[in-house]
This record gives C-alpha cells, structure tokens and sequence, in this order.
C-alpha cells in the first residue's frame, strides 16, 4: 500500500471541511487539525509498516510448519535389499525365534467392542 504523505491527508480534510462550508484559516484551530492529521498519517504508515512485516513472518512460519508435516507425512522410500552387517547377524541369531519376552498379549483398545442390548418388542 502506498505511504500516506502529512500535508495530503490535511488537504483531504480541509477540502472535505470546504464542501460542507467550513473554511480553515490559519490559527490555532486549523495547526491542531494540521498536527493532528501528521499523527494520523505517522500511524497509518507505521501500522501498515507492522502489518506488512507480520504477514511476511506469517508466511514464512507457515511454510516452515507446510515442510515439517511434508517430511514427517511423505511416504519413505523402500529399504534397499542388503545383507546384515556381522553385528546384526550375531544378534538375530542370539534371539529364539519363539514367544516375545514378556508373553504378553496386546490388546488393541482404538475401538470399543459394540454393546449388546436387548431391545423391547
């Protein structure tokens, strides 16, 4: 958006004054209506300023939060077919091949059994 300049938003003003029948002389009245029109252009500038430079950030957050779901959400590409390292060999070997330690069961509690009712007839 473009700056607002100072002496611009007074000749607004005073022209807006004018259509209505109210001519600015100079004085006192008219240098607080020119004062406080270089305020309001001060702030209008600076807020736009702050606005601008907040969307940016925004933008630049929200890319980096649309990367961290990409990489933890893309699919991974297949493991390559290799034959385990001497390490891991030993290890597999090592393990039985019967029960999981513990010999518990899991039980997948995501969902609950339906309840049975009996209806009325």
């Amino acid at each position: 958006m473009n700056k607002i300049n100072k002496d611009e938003l007074f000749q607004h003003v005073s022209g807006f004054f004018k259509s209505r029948g109210i001519e600015l002389k100079e004085g006192p009245y008219t240098q607080g209506v020119q004062k406080s029109c270089e305020l309001l252009a001060d702030s209008i500038n600076l807020s736009q300023e702050a606005w601008d430079q907040a969307r940016v950030e925004m933008e630049r957050r929200l890319d980096q939060m649309r990367q961290v779901i990409h990489e933890r959400t893309a699919p991974k590409p297949p493991a390559a077919q290799t034959e385990p390292t001497p390490a891991q060999a030993k290890t597999a070997e090592a393990k039985p091949a019967g029960k999981k330690a513990g010999g518990s069961k899991k039980i997948n509690r995501t969902k609950a059994a339906p309840l049975k009712t009996k209806r009325k007839s």
